[in-house]
């Protein structure tokens, strides 16, 4: 398929709302998805929404490699559409966050540790199920993007924001 070019902080793209998606099964959105997973697994990234490649439509995809799932099995990449998040319970976790729309930086962000997802796959089938842990940070950070919102307006407190290689340098305890 191709690698499409990932819009940055700035571009009005990203500021969007996406508009919902009535047809999965469209031609026009299997290739979106099918350009989508070319171009996240290009960037090595574990998650990507249309607004991130210039299409403001309620689309994402995501991945979690088994180190993060918390259950030792990786959960494989997946496509959403039209994806509806609720929180379950008030906790909310502080974990580092970067972003592809981002590059270079990254933030400590609070996120529901536990949520209810609702969606469409790209069959059209209903997807429904509650996640945790790192994937429901994943879902949360690029649910947002359809919101026309980026991470760093998450962050809370800005001595745990920067570039990589001076957090690196210098790490940051998170609370």
């Amino acid at each position: 398929m191709a690698i499409l070019k990932i819009a940055r902080m700035g571009h009005p793209v990203l500021r969007e709302v996406a508009e919902p998606i009535a047809d999965p099964s469209a031609p026009e959105i299997q290739r979106l998805i099918a350009d989508m997973v070319d171009t996240l697994a290009d960037s090595g990234g574990v998650g990507l929404a249309a607004t991130q490649v210039h299409v403001p439509l309620r689309v994402l995809i995501f991945h979690v490699p088994a180190s993060r799932t918390g259950t030792g099995a990786a959960m494989p990449l997946r496509a959403l559409i039209n994806p509806v998040l609720t929180p379950i319970g008030e906790e909310k976790v502080t974990g580092w966050e970067g972003c592809l729309s981002v590059p270079g930086l990254r933030g400590a962000v609070p996120r529901y540790n536990k949520i209810h997802l609702t969606a469409l796959d790209a069959e059209g089938n209903t997807i429904d199920e509650i996640l945790e842990g790192f994937p429901a940070r994943v879902l949360q950070h690029e649910a947002d993007h359809l919101d026309g919102r980026l991470y760093p307006s998450r962050v809370e407190d800005f001595s745990a924001f920067g570039f990589n290689e001076e957090l690196e340098r210098y790490p940051v305890e998170l609370p």
